[in-house]
């Protein structure tokens, strides 16, 4: 085990260059980069904005940390009428008068150190802003994903006991309305509902805690936490138990119909013992394999429209105001964690298999 574990460590290591080679080539040919951005706005006569971006330190975004395209005068709208001079000072500035591999070799020997150099158009290191919105990320995610497995699970089993009858029947229909409407209308309906919409009050509309929150005692924390997270956890748990819930039913009918369930019946075990001694291993194998990808869904996509709607600053917000603005740093530094996330939850996947049922041998691989 412990050398197929530093096996899939190793794999870690190129899966991740090859994911930001393949961004960064992509940034390469993306129109509207952070010297356009620049431009578009002396086009919008906006001298403020552009006082902010080119004075100040004379160095925007950490050099080669970002990414993004740049060479001639030519290549940028709204470039007509300014010295090359100037524009070659704004490509300095951005890091863009390197090479493009000498770009991206120095921004991997930055990241391997966690160091993400500075955002383009905020006064503030990258790993600040992540740090900042990483709590309500992990929040959303984390609560969301053990939440929705913690009803599907026994939802699940309960409905294969009962395949086919009444109680089947009717969660059935409401597992399916559940996942056919989006999450973000559900967020919709319970803040028109509940907070201060049309209707009552009684939860707050932005934010993870109150203002305040260092003072109050453990409880009034525990409490205003949970206050807090009511809403857009609700809005994402509701449809994001359906796919995890109907995955366990199904698991659990294949393995009901095996021959040495009945077997075990045959034997006098009762229906619970069969059901949580025998089936229950080997029925929830294919329910762990789903659990990396439902975190990180839950993680960064499944949450960006719920964090917009309920003004929750996360990483998802995060990421998306970036790629909208090109802010490189930030969207390179954002790809780099989730990417490591995802592999180091698919790794610990693995592990779980082999905790649930002892006769999964992953060190077998590993020769």
């Amino acid at each position: 085990m412990l050398s197929y574990i530093l096996r899939r460590i190793g794999l870690m290591i190129p899966t991740l260059f090859g994911i930001m080679l393949i961004t960064f080539a992509i940034v390469q040919f993306a129109p509207g980069g952070p010297v356009e951005q620049v431009l578009s706005k002396m086009q919008g006569q906006n001298e403020g904005a552009l006082s902010r971006v080119t004075g100040g330190n004379g160095d925007l975004g950490g050099g080669a940390r970002g990414g993004g395209g740049g060479a001639t005068n030519s290549r940028y709208r709204g470039a007509q009428g300014l010295s090359p001079e100037f524009i070659a000072k704004l490509e300095k500035q951005f890091g863009f008068d390197k090479p493009a591999p000498e770009r991206f070799a120095l921004m991997l020997w930055n990241y391997v150190r966690f160091d993400f150099g500075r955002s383009y158009f905020r006064d503030v290191s990258v790993i600040q802003l992540i740090r900042e919105r990483l709590p309500v990320s992990i929040s959303l995610g984390l609560w969301m994903t053990l939440l929705s497995y913690a009803i599907s699970i026994p939802l699940g089993i309960r409905k294969a006991v009962k395949d086919g009858e009444r109680f089947d029947r009717w969660t059935s229909a409401v597992v399916i309305v559940g996942y056919a409407v989006p999450g973000f209308m559900f967020g919709l309906m319970l803040i028109i509902l509940f907070a201060g919409g049309s209707f009552y009050q009684w939860f707050p509309l932005r934010g993870l805690t109150s203002e305040g929150w260092e003072t109050f005692s453990l409880w009034h924390k525990i409490t205003d936490y949970a206050w807090h997270m009511a809403l857009p956890l609700t809005a994402l748990v509701i449809g994001a138990f359906a796919t995890s819930t109907l995955l366990t039913k199904n698991s659990f009918l294949d393995e009901i119909r095996k021959q040495y369930v009945l077997t075990a019946k045959m034997k006098g075990l009762s229906e619970r013992g069969v059901l949580y001694g025998h089936v229950f291993r080997n029925a929830m194998l294919i329910v762990i394999a789903g659990f990396p990808g439902a975190f990180i869904s839950a993680f960064f996509t499944g949450s960006l429209l719920i964090e917009t709607i309920f003004s929750l600053d996360g990483l998802g917000e995060l990421s998306f105001r970036a790629i909208v603005g090109r802010d490189y740093p930030v969207v390179f530094a954002t790809l780099y964690i989730f990417s490591l996330i995802g592999l180091a939850v698919n790794l610990l996947s693995d592990l779980i298999y082999v905790w649930i049922d002892p006769r999964i041998d992953f060190s077998a691989r590993a020769t």
